[in-house]
């Protein structure tokens, strides 16, 4: 069976306007709308505008840039830039495009940021922009002259009290010194036949205990001037001292610690025994749990409240550890240093009975202090460089290295506002250093008063 075929019907004539339409289409580059403007979305730049030098091209010839002289141009640019205007700008190329660098966040805003409540939604709020690194004076901005300020580094002869009022032993005497106004007072005099080793603040600064050569143990009432009472207990002299409340701890060249209660009327309530050698060191926690002591012996014993035994021992110095520090921002966070054969700081978990880094110095450690207002501790030396190091906890970067001393730093005290530190050193020398910053809470003007500025002599 044949199959028929029959071709489909043409299709209907083309319009007029849409044969119009595809006409504009095919020749659009020659076609021009009668009716609008079309608006191109590139950017052709003014090449009398450009920088033809950065790109090592030819400069335009003078042809192209007189366009910019015709009548057209001299009336327009006075129209949008005023009748004064002059024909030649220095920077022609007024409106231009320009690659933009990255910017912080707050830094869109016209108005800075001030507080948490103010960032934009979605982004993180505990995004903070990057802070400048604090700029520590390499230098100390007071001096004041110690004489026979004794060079013997297992003696601890400076302390600064809550009240501001420095303690210093020189020889046999302990002078007082007012951070506040200047004043240097004479509080004791222990004769020609004994000496000062050690003295130590309690935590109200009302009353000052003194270590003497002999092995006693003296309290002194500050404000009224006068000794309360006189501890024996030890052998040989006291070279540390350390408070806990209304309990006194001295460690002596007898290889033992005493605990005193000012309270009660013994002259010490225990005995701790555990060091071979001179004990040099001696430190309370903030939680007052806790006291750490240093020996001639290179060792670290940690005792608690009750305890007549250490509960832990550190035996991995190989010198003497004079240098305690316990950290006020974490609990059982304990560092300490060693003398010269050693020269490490190494810092401990008293909870979990462990070593947690160490970082050798290159120079004997004699003291350390941890700032109370940022995570920071500063490091005092000895042999061979006799440096003030500021360290950034816990990466343990150095931010500052201060000299001025020509002798082993052997003593440190930090002010009651935690950004002041003094030292003194053998060269016979007790100097002032701005090393922390102020709480936030806090002004940042140091307590120590303007008139205390220059070098005085402490006695």
């Amino acid at each position: 069976m044949d199959e028929s075929f029959t071709p489909a019907p043409p299709p209907p004539p083309m319009s007029f306007s849409r044969h119009d339409h595809v006409q504009r289409m095919i020749n659009s580059k020659r076609y021009k709308s009668p009716s609008k403007t079309i608006y191109s979305d590139r950017f052709i730049p003014s090449r009398s505008g450009s920088n033809f030098d950065l790109f090592n091209l030819p400069s335009p010839s003078s042809s192209e840039d007189s366009c910019s002289c015709s009548p057209y141009s001299t009336a327009l640019r006075k129209a949008l830039f005023g009748p004064d205007t002059p024909d030649k700008f220095e920077s022609p190329n007024i409106f231009r495009y320009k690659t933009e660098t990255r910017k912080s966040m707050y830094s869109l805003s016209p108005t800075p940021f001030t507080s948490q409540d103010d960032l934009l939604p979605g982004y993180d709020n505990n995004h903070k922009p990057p802070k400048r690194p604090r700029k520590i004076p390499p230098s100390s901005f007071k001096v004041l002259d110690a004489p026979a300020l004794q060079d013997d580094f297992y003696l601890n002869l400076v302390d600064w009290s809550s009240n501001n009022i420095l303690a210093v032993a020189l020889e046999n005497s302990v002078y007082l010194w007012n951070a506040s106004s200047s004043k240097v007072t004479k509080l004791c005099d222990l004769g020609i036949d004994d000496s000062v080793c050690s003295v130590g603040w309690a935590p109200l600064g009302t009353y000052l205990s003194v270590g003497s050569n002999s092995g006693k143990v003296q309290i002194w009432d500050v404000s009224q001037g006068k000794s309360i009472r006189t501890m024996e207990g030890h052998r040989l002299r006291v070279g540390a001292l350390a408070w806990s409340s209304s309990l006194l701890s001295s460690g002596g060249r007898d290889k033992s610690i005493y605990q005193r209660d000012i309270r009660a009327q013994e002259d010490f309530v225990s005995k701790l025994s555990g060091h071979k050698s001179e004990v040099c060191g001696l430190k309370w926690s903030y939680d007052n749990r806790e006291l750490a002591s240093g020996g001639n012996d290179n060792r670290l014993l940690v005792w608690n409240q009750k305890s007549t035994q250490p509960v832990l021992k550190f035996c991995e110095h190989t010198a003497a550890v004079k240098a305690i520090a316990w950290s006020p921002h974490v609990n059982g966070l304990l560092a300490s240093g060693g003398g010269t054969v050693d020269r490490n700081i190494r810092f401990w978990n008293t909870t979990t009975n462990s070593q947690l880094n160490c970082i050798d110095t290159g120079s004997q450690v004699c003291n350390l202090v941890w700032s109370k207002n940022v995570n920071e501790l500063v490091s005092t030396h000895g042999y061979s460089q006799n440096q003030i190091i500021v360290w950034k906890y816990p990466t343990m970067s150095k931010l500052a290295t201060l000299t001025g001393h020509t002798y082993r730093v052997l003593y440190l005290a930090i002010s009651p506002d935690g950004q002041t530190i003094v030292t003194g050193a053998g060269d016979e020398t007790l100097r002032f250093w701005n090393v922390f910053p102020s709480r936030k809470s806090q002004n940042t003007e140091s307590e120590i008063g303007a008139s205390s500025f220059g070098r005085t002599i402490i006695r």
